[in-house]
């Protein structure tokens, strides 16, 4: 099946924000080449389109200089969402992190360069925004990384300016804040939030919020993220390049509301949901207070007008999750 479309490849297009960039530009009409070694990836994530004659599923890693080199062979642009997230995990095994997003972020620049690709966009992380206490955060203005995670991801934004400063090639990055959505994992010690509260409602177990629930966070729907990514690798404006954006809905909610919004999402199906008790636990170490985005640089340089509020996002989600976790 042909196509006059640039090629795409997704790194991590096994996982959550992978897979839902893959399933929306194989929408487009886009080829899309999917890089992912499944060790937090899903292929199941893959089966609503795993079938499509434009999409191509390598199974590979990205500490592999080879892997990356074969996946970025005759692609136009790149959306590197592989890395190895958590902060407690980085914390609890710093080197394993190190290495697949620093080394494996530099064998990915390295491919697209070697590969003449076009543009380069990545994820980067909120969590650069480290021990700073403004609010909002703003794009220019960042404290001292908190976590293993956060130097990792603030060391990618230090190579991708310099392989654009030194070789040429055009980077984005865009920091994501607590994103959510449809193939979130909910398992695993890693697992997100929303997610693992999700289930735990649905099994009516109680959810353990640590600290007392006062910490805020800008959650994100998935969706404001796809539509970021899509921004990034086709403005023709010169000024929107080379640079890095906070990728939010500009708002943010403490957990004991957002515990709140679920629990009314999902008492809509099950109304015992409702009676369930939250407990209260320690505060996490690593872990910042307050997380709320400026979204003024992504809406002035690329048009970016996220269309999902987290209540709005939450109740796709809920749907989803309700299908799909039971």
């Amino acid at each position: 099946m042909s196509t006059n479309l640039p090629r795409i490849l997704v790194t991590g297009g096994a996982g959550f924000i992978g897979s839902n960039l893959c399933e929306y530009f194989l929408s487009k009409g886009y080829p899309v080449v999917c890089l992912d070694n499944l060790a937090t990836g899903h292929k199941k994530n893959l089966d609503g389109f795993i079938e499509n004659p434009l999409f191509k599923f390598i199974e590979g890693d990205i500490r592999s200089l080879d892997d990356c080199k074969k996946a970025v062979a005759g692609c136009d642009y790149v959306l590197h969402q592989a890395a190895l997230g958590s902060v407690p995990r980085s914390i609890n095994d710093p080197i394993t992190s190190n290495d697949v997003n620093v080394g494996g972020f530099v064998n990915m620049l390295v491919a697209a360069r070697d590969a003449g690709v076009k543009r380069f966009v990545y994820a980067a992380s909120s969590s650069t925004y480290g021990d700073s206490e403004a609010l909002p955060k703003v794009e220019d203005k960042i404290g001292k990384p908190l976590s293993p995670y956060a130097i990792t991801k603030y060391v990618n934004e230090l190579y991708a300016d310099i392989f654009s400063r030194t070789y040429g090639i055009e980077t984005v990055g865009l920091r994501y804040f607590n994103v959510f959505g449809r193939r979130q994992d909910p398992n695993g010690a890693y697992a997100a939030v929303i997610p693992k509260f999700v289930m735990q409602f649905m099994k009516h177990e109680s959810p353990v919020i640590n600290g007392d629930g006062n910490f805020s966070r800008d959650f994100t729907y998935v969706d404001n993220v796809v539509q970021m990514n899509e921004l990034a690798i086709t403005t023709n404006n010169p000024a929107a390049v080379n640079t890095v954006y906070n990728t939010a809905f500009g708002d943010r909610t403490t957990l004991n509301d957002l515990v709140h919004y679920l629990k009314h999402e999902l008492a809509k199906k099950d109304s015992k949901i409702g009676e369930v008790e939250v407990i209260h636990g320690p505060n996490r170490a690593g872990d910042i207070p307050h997380s709320l985005a400026s979204i003024d640089k992504a809406k002035q340089l690329l048009n970016y007008n996220p269309k999902y509020s987290l209540q709005q996002g939450l109740a796709i989600a809920v749907d989803w999750y309700w299908e799909n976790l039971k």
